[in-house]
């Protein structure tokens, strides 16, 4: 049987790739090789990253609520300095096994047969996984970018699903689960470049804590108001939270950097022991 053996939150904003303004972004790419470091020590063989479209996959006239990709995957398709664009080694068996089991206990997943990934899931594969291919990735997009929204309560089952799946598996998979997004942050609107810092301490304390019941009880008029339209992707977290019933956190590193428009969190996630 296969183990979840651990969870990472990390940000996926642009603009610290970009880095109009030229700060040093140096601690945040830091963080990154951290969470990477990390994954190894743990003997991670196979990462499921959840992330959200940002009208780069699915365009407002298909918008899955989560989705699986069952095969090859490449990208980021909206490349960044830093993110070349290039094949990611995939897992299509796990991939398939937790599509099969999500068939079985009635959580329908829309499916890809191959994917370019935007940056959601680009930036963990790359800077979060080892360069040599080890783990290997099962990329899923949750609708947590653009409204209609996934509920929060079905992305944190989403992560138990996922958890029974690789349980129940016959292969001996060592799987961590990366939620990828930020923190607060105003996507498109007039207040895009604001971050909320309380609101992000609030979700990291939840993480660390392992008390997904305080993010759970968040409405969506909540999290638009206290952390944007943006803040939608603490959904990935709880995927993340829904894998490791009982676990607590640790963050790595968190910025309001000036150089992002984004809360930047990163954070792990182990398991109950």
């Amino acid at each position: 049987m296969g183990k979840i053996v651990g969870g990472f939150m990390m940000p996926h904003d642009p603009t610290v790739f970009i880095n109009p303004k030229k700060l040093d972004n140096s601690h945040l790419m830091d963080a990154y090789a951290e969470i990477r470091r990390r994954i190894v020590a743990l003997g991670a063989t196979s990462a499921v990253i959840v992330g959200a479209d940002h009208y780069i996959l699915f365009t407002p006239k298909c918008l899955p609520q989560i989705l699986i990709c069952l095969g090859e995957l490449n990208g980021p398709v909206d490349q960044l300095p830093g993110l070349p664009g290039r094949p990611i080694p995939h897992n299509a068996a796990l991939a398939g096994y937790i599509f099969d089991h999500a068939q079985d206990v009635g959580f329908d997943l829309a499916v890809a047969r191959s994917l370019g990934v935007d940056h959601a899931i680009g930036a963990p594969a790359h800077l979060c996984l080892p360069e040599d291919g080890s783990v290997k990735t099962v990329a899923v997009y949750m609708a947590s970018g653009v409204a209609p929204y996934l509920r929060l309560r079905r992305a944190h089952a989403f992560g138990a699903m996922v958890k029974a799946a690789v349980e129940a598996a016959n292969d001996e998979e060592r799987v961590v689960v990366l939620g990828s997004g930020g923190i607060s942050h105003w996507v498109g609107t007039g207040e895009m470049g604001r971050t909320n810092p309380a609101f992000d301490r609030m979700v990291l304390d939840a993480i660390v804590a392992g008390d997904a019941d305080s993010l759970l009880a968040l409405t969506d008029e909540e999290i638009l108001r206290e952390g944007g339209n943006g803040a939608m992707e603490i959904r990935h977290f709880l995927a993340v939270m829904g894998a490791m019933p009982g676990g607590s956190g640790e963050v790595i590193a968190y910025d309001a950097w000036e150089g992002a428009v984004t809360g930047l969190g990163f954070a792990q996630m182990r398991p109950a022991a």
